[in-house]
């Protein structure tokens, strides 16, 4: 039966129809605007739980799996007596005075051209530098691996021929070299494509070609400037090293020369030491993930009710302007987890395992121990109350003016503080690990249940095409209903209009 004919109805009778079977289907309607609000809410709460558990994940899997290794805490600093020195510790670093001397930079292969008669716009080499067609030149690198670029002519012995300038650039560079041509100071220039010894190179064949190019040397006859590729030289205690490049990669150490000092003889010392500010950084930067994560989940769990607030039908979003649908929306988004005692099971294992002591050289030690404590309930802000703050943090206005006793301890007993933070690390990866578990109800690596919550968002799409069935199927019967009445009405008025015309009414 066609809706549209259906609802056609109130013609003969005058009633408001659409008004009447609202009214009747009003409980049904209610029932399938619930159910789609049921539907909203359980999206929403998956959202928010992603969004906490990849951030609880990220804390898990990156900073606690990192720093319960002793190696997270094995920082090494290394200063030289002059920068033209830089040294980046490796893993077997040698703690103490090294002495170094930097006796060579490395350098690349460099030839200078002298100036050539090439006019502007007449390029052709064998014609306008005179060299006679045929003639050739070779490039040699240190390996002894020869090759042949010919000036004009036609190709023998597998020599690449060129004609014009362009032409002889890049067959150099094919070479390979760099290779420019400057047309304003009108010469050639070349460099080896790296620095060092191996990377040099040489040019010969025929010294006319070479001469008339600008190619030849001073000790081929000509004015060509070459520098040769050179290899770095270090001294380090004692023992010389060469490179190819201006670094060193020595014990697991980089050594690099930024540049040759005026005294080559200089004794530059090289001091390595535990790096005491990286240590201190990477148990502050611990903290303050710990508390970005304990924080946001006292927030969510201690949030204002969002009771009388339902998502938004179509109608009413119409009615609304985009800020007000927003406003309205985070208001319920913002109480999704309030009082959820899954949140607060992973906020309770996160806060006890802070409180636990760890055994360090036959001693039990606490956080308070080494100056990282809780504030005082009536000291903390709301839904702060379990972040953790270091004494002596200049970044933490409730801590900077007290003494720093994490950094005193990493000085006077980094041993102490390696074995304190590695057992917390540990723990709560530990303790987090046992939230992530697979079960019946949510996933590997999941603290919350997300297989119930899909399991309850498949329920509610069929719970709703359910009740939009009920509620099609009731309108239906009910405009049937009003349709048959208005068909009825509709005999009845046109007998009557019958007698009416009979009797001459």
């Amino acid at each position: 039966m066609s809706s549209e004919l259906i609802r056609a109805t109130g013609i003969n009778s005058g009633l408001d129809t659409e008004s009447i079977i609202s009214a009747y289907t009003s409980t049904a309607s209610k029932r399938v605007q619930e159910a789609k609000n049921g539907k909203q809410i359980n999206e929403w709460t998956q959202d928010a739980w992603k969004d906490m558990n990849s951030k609880i994940y990220s804390f898990y899997s990156k900073t606690l799996s990192t720093n319960r290794l002793a190696s997270a805490y094995s920082k090494t600093k290394v200063t030289t007596s002059n920068d033209a020195l830089s040294v980046v510790a490796g893993d077997n670093a040698v703690m103490g005075v090294q002495t170094a001397q930097i006796k060579e930079t490395a350098k690349a292969a460099y030839l200078t051209g002298s100036k050539v008669a090439i006019t502007k716009g007449t390029d052709n080499l064998s014609a306008t530098l005179g060299i006679a067609a045929g003639q050739k030149i070779t490039y040699m690198d240190k390996s002894g691996v020869e090759q042949t670029i010919q000036i004009g002519g036609e190709a023998t012995d597998g020599a690449t021929v060129v004609n014009t300038m362009d032409e002889l650039v890049n067959a150099l560079k094919k070479a390979g070299v760099n290779a420019n041509f400057d047309t304003e100071n009108q010469r050639l220039f070349l460099s080896a494509k790296n620095t060092g010894t191996e990377k040099d190179f040489s040019l010969g064949g025929d010294l006319d070609a070479l001469q008339k190019l600008g190619l030849a040397t001073k000790a081929q006859g000509g004015d060509a400037v070459k520098i040769d590729g050179a290899d770095a030289k270090l001294i380090l205690n004692g023992a010389e090293f060469t490179s190819n490049t201006n670094s060193f990669n020595i014990n697991g150490s980089t050594y690099t020369i930024n540049y040759l000092p005026e005294n080559t003889d200089e004794q530059i010392s090289v001091t390595t030491g535990r790096d005491y500010d990286a240590v201190y950084d990477v148990v502050k930067d611990m903290m303050k993930e710990y508390n970005n994560l304990v924080n946001e989940m006292s927030k969510l769990y201690n949030a204002a009710s969002a009771k009388g607030y339902d998502p938004l039908t179509d109608e009413q979003k119409e009615a609304m302007t985009e800020s007000q649908i927003e406003d309205w929306e985070e208001k319920i988004k913002g109480a999704l987890l309030r009082n959820d005692d899954t949140l607060y099971d992973v906020l309770s294992v996160m806060s006890n395992t802070t409180t636990q002591g760890f055994e360090v050289n036959g001693k039990k030690m606490y956080l308070s121990d080494f100056g990282i404590s809780t504030m005082g309930y009536f000291e903390a802000e709301e839904n702060e109350r379990y972040a953790l703050h270091i004494d002596g943090d200049e970044d933490d206005s409730n801590t900077a003016s007290k003494a720093n006793k994490l950094k005193a301890m990493i000085a006077s007993d980094p041993e102490a503080v390696t074995s304190f933070f590695q057992q917390l690390s540990q723990s709560l990866y530990t303790n987090l690990y046992s939230k992530m578990g697979s079960t019946k109800l949510s996933s590997i690596y999941k603290v919350y249940n997300d297989k119930q919550l899909d399991t309850e968002h498949d329920e509610w799409t069929k719970k709703i095409a359910e009740l939009e069935q009920k509620l099609t199927d009731m309108e239906d019967r009910y405009y049937a209903q009003f349709s048959q009445m208005e068909v009825a009405l509709s005999k009845m008025n046109s007998n009557q209009s019958a007698v009416s015309s009979m009797l001459g009414m």
